[in-house]
């Protein structure tokens, strides 16, 4: 696996899975969130990316699958809540 802590207002650090192709970026508002079927290149560009934020829009957003991380849903309030 390959991680990278970054220095950017939107993301805070990114980890790939090369074997599973997964790329896992922890958004500072929103917490983390689990990209499938991502190539190397794109965590690598991510990762080099003057803005990661506009890197990530341009690249990475509604391109590839998207699920929350499973472990973020313990934390959500209930509906009504």
């Amino acid at each position: 696996m390959l991680a990278a802590r970054l220095s950017s207002s939107a993301i805070e650090r990114i980890l790939y899975d090369e074997e599973a192709r997964a790329l896992s970026i922890w958004f500072r508002e929103t917490g983390r969130y689990i990209y499938s079927d991502v190539p190397k290149a794109i965590y690598e560009g991510l990762r080099k990316a003057p803005s990661a934020g506009r890197y990530f829009n341009d690249r990475i957003k509604r391109r590839y699958p998207c699920r929350p991380d499973p472990e973020r849903r313990r934390f959500r309030p209930r509906a009504g809540e």
